[in-house]
């Protein structure tokens, strides 16, 4: 019986059809692959951003709010103390007049919303981390639900208020009693947010410095205290613009960045804040080297001379996340 097979020129000719066969897979796969990873990157960033804008935004809402405690300035240093205000953290986070945890007795309005930028890493006494040239904002207010005959937590401040007067005090693990049918309790908080940049983290088995948005929270454990909070990673630059109502017509006569901000702004003597511009510059954790390198620019607010404007020429994907919040306490005589 005669054999036949294929002879090496037919074998060298289904050889190279495989290779281009082989080759359009791989070639398919590789751009699939990097397709998915940038979609995912993309997702991760859209998600980064709007659970921190979204962080924010409620904080900042609050600001200012009181419970039933109201009068026409609602300055909470003219609230008359059932009792002396607790002790001042150790290491409190304040700058200026009037910008402690807790009120004193002042010329000057408490300051229930106050920022800054960062010059150098340590600021308003309690941040050893802040990432220089972007902002800091400082919230105080009331948060939650009512708390009467509710179970307090030991790690919480609270306020006990009616319309005049009230009480500042740590949580006590059970329930708080009112000193008059009138009064409420509310839990108090103090937050302060940053940008810090956080070295040692692994990211796919790499050993990476994360931009990261953080946050100093008041705390009643060990007679007060500040504790720090992770955000949200990949958070690079933060900017906020005010909005200021100056003729106490409910509406925003003008913008200032932090920068532009005075004493006088930030104590609501003459003017209130009623409203915030957040910026959020937020950047994938790698660098992508399937993209060419390209430059771009983000502006992050201001006009002119005041507006910030950002460019970068390297593989990290950003995007800028922009959004507007109504203090709802501010310009209004009550909550």
């Amino acid at each position: 019986m005669k054999n036949k097979g294929f002879t090496l020129v037919e074998m060298m000719i289904s050889l190279a059809i495989g290779v281009f066969i082989l080759g359009g897979v791989m070639f398919t796969y590789i751009s699939m692959k990097a397709t998915t990873t940038s979609t995912l990157e993309m997702g991760e960033i859209q998600e980064s951003g709007r659970l921190a804008m979204d962080i924010l935004s409620k904080d900042i809402e609050r600001a200012g709010f009181w419970g039933t405690y109201y009068l026409e300035t609602l300055n909470l240093n003219e609230l008359t103390l059932i009792a002396p205000p607790p002790a001042l953290p150790v290491i409190d986070c304040f700058e200026g007049e009037n910008n402690n945890s807790f009120p004193v007795v002042s010329t000057s309005n408490f300051r229930y919303l106050y920022g800054k930028v960062a010059s150098n890493a340590n600021e308003l006494n309690c941040i050893e981390n802040a990432t220089p040239e972007t902002d800091i904002i400082q919230i105080k207010g009331l948060v939650g639900n009512n708390f009467n005959g509710v179970t307090t937590n030991e790690a919480n401040y609270y306020l006990i208020t009616n319309k005049t007067d009230g009480q500042l005090l740590a949580g006590t693990g059970a329930v708080i009693l009112k000193p008059n049918v009138n009064s409420s309790i509310w839990q108090y908080d103090n937050h302060v947010y940053y940008i810090a940049q956080l070295a040692g983290q692994r990211v796919n088995g790499q050993i990476l410095t994360i931009p990261t948005l953080m946050r100093q929270r008041l705390s009643a454990l060990d007679d007060g205290s500040f504790i720090e909070d992770v955000i949200m990673e990949g958070v690079e630059d933060m900017r906020l613009v005010y909005g200021i109502d100056s003729t106490g017509n409910d509406r925003v006569d003008n913008y200032k960045t932090t920068d532009q901000m005075s004493d006088t702004d930030w104590e609501q003597s003459t003017s209130s804040i009623i409203s915030v511009q957040i910026f959020l510059l937020i950047r994938s954790l790698e660098e992508d080297f399937s993209r060419p390198v390209t430059e771009r620019t983000f502006i992050l607010g201001g006009n002119g001379a005041s507006e910030k404007r950002l460019t970068f020429n390297d593989q990290f994907k950003r995007t800028l996340f922009v959004s507007t919040v109504r203090i709802t306490n501010g310009g209004i005589e009550r909550w």
